[in-house]
């Protein structure tokens, strides 16, 4: 029965984003149809087959590798940080992003990043039958991340019209980081991290056709260059520094967003918690609701369309709504010791889901960006449609945990 819901979940996530569209007639099926079976294929071979379940298995296996060397670095300047049972999760997920981000540069700097996102972009433009740079945009975001994969194709954006600008920026709000996946892997399964990136780039190219269908002329379909013309290399070992520097203020930066939003939530929900205690205690009745609960109640039908049972569905609901008004890390935080412990569906489901940047603060990077690389006409366009984008990012991350909850139970 509840395999039979997950489906039923699936084909009303795709209903809603109909409903929402800018223009239903212009939504392209047969390209619709194409990537929901790349998905499906997808999901099926990383969750359920054996070959593909085990290569996602040993990927993860790889970043935890990864991980060890990023710990050595961090016990040499602060041993006592990792010679505990029990280490910090800034310690734990953060720190490792000072090896990662220049690692990732690194391979930008001598040009094989860009070549592998290029080929990759090129396949899936092929296989998708989408506009060529959606497909290498989604592509660069599964490397670069958003802000990152928008400042690098500034010199693309600049020749776009706005209702493609918008595509963008409605796709940027369903990726990550490849240089925080290494964080993602220390607090939720990392083969279900690996599972959900490239299902959330086919997702929001999905989602974004039918809410902003686009039609492309031949003669705009085209791929700038990846980096800015005209900027001088920087010698390597300067470029590193550099690199490094970002990757600390990076840290800083994931930080204080985590310490302020559970401080932030933790003080609303308290609030909330005294002043529904005093209004239903004139009813004598002793009870009190706080965030956790409200947000839940928003969430739950969504949480039950993608197969759970009540008795999951509801904190996984709670967990859902945090994670969309807060971000992923507060909630990964909250549930790593207990995630291995969950049901195989349930874990699948809740990891999917928040492996994205799909949050009200990536709203407000993305529109900071654009307004510093297109027009003010396009930045104000894009600006108009804000809920979309939240609404694109919310969609995306049910699609990757309903398409990965097919199989995985």
């Amino acid at each position: 029965m509840y395999l039979l819901i997950n489906i039923v979940g699936l084909i009303v996530f795709l209903g809603i984003a109909v409903l929402f569209s800018r223009n239903r007639k212009a939504i392209q099926w047969k390209s619709i149809g194409i990537l929901v079976i790349v998905n499906l294929f997808l999901a099926w071979f990383f969750v359920f087959f054996p070959w593909g379940n085990a290569a996602v298995s040993k990927m993860a296996d790889g970043i935890a590798w990864l991980i060890e060397s990023a710990n050595a670095g961090t016990g040499f300047a602060f041993k006592s940080f990792v010679d505990t049972k029990e280490i910090d999760m800034a310690v734990a997920a953060l720190f490792p992003i000072l090896l990662v981000v220049p690692l990732f540069d690194i391979l930008m700097y001598f040009n094989i990043l860009p070549k592998v996102i290029g080929w990759i972009g090129w396949a899936l433009a092929k296989i998708t039958r989408q506009p060529k740079f959606e497909s290498f945009f989604g592509i660069e975001m599964m490397f670069l991340g958003n802000t990152e994969a928008l400042a690098v194709s500034s010199e693309q954006l600049k020749r776009m019209n706005e209702m493609r600008v918008l595509t963008i920026a409605m796709m940027s709000m369903s990726s990550v980081s490849g240089a925080i996946v290494g964080a993602y892997v220390t607090m939720i399964p990392g083969e279900l991290v690996l599972t959900a990136i490239p299902l959330n780039i086919i997702n929001a190219i999905i989602v974004t056709s039918i809410l902003n269908p686009v039609t492309v002329e031949e003669r705009e379909d085209v791929i700038y260059h990846i980096q800015q013309e005209g900027v001088e290399r920087q010698p390597f070992f300067s470029f590193l520094g550099d690199s490094v520097i970002n990757a600390g203020k990076l840290v800083l930066i994931i930080i204080a967003f985590v310490i302020s939003f559970v401080a932030l939530a933790d003080l609303i929900d308290r609030l909330l918690h005294v002043l529904s205690g005093t209004v239903i205690g004139w009813f004598n009745v002793k009870f009190s609701f706080g965030l956790d609960q409200i947000l839940g109640v928003i969430m739950v039908p969504f949480s039950l369309l993608l197969g759970l049972p009540w008795s999951e569905a509801w904190p996984v609901a709670q967990q859902m709504a945090k994670k969309i008004v807060t971000n992923e890390f507060v909630v990964m935080g909250q549930i790593s010791d207990a995630v291995k412990s969950y049901d195989p569906h349930r874990r699948a489901v809740i990891s999917t889901f928040l492996v994205s940047f799909a949050n009200f603060s990536t709203i407000g990077m993305i529109i900071g960006t654009l307004k510093g690389i297109v027009d003010k006409k396009t930045s104000d366009f894009v600006s108009k449609y804000v809920p979309m984008m939240l609404l694109s990012g919310i969609l995306v991350s049910l699609l990757t945990a309903a398409f990965v909850g097919l199989f995985a139970w």
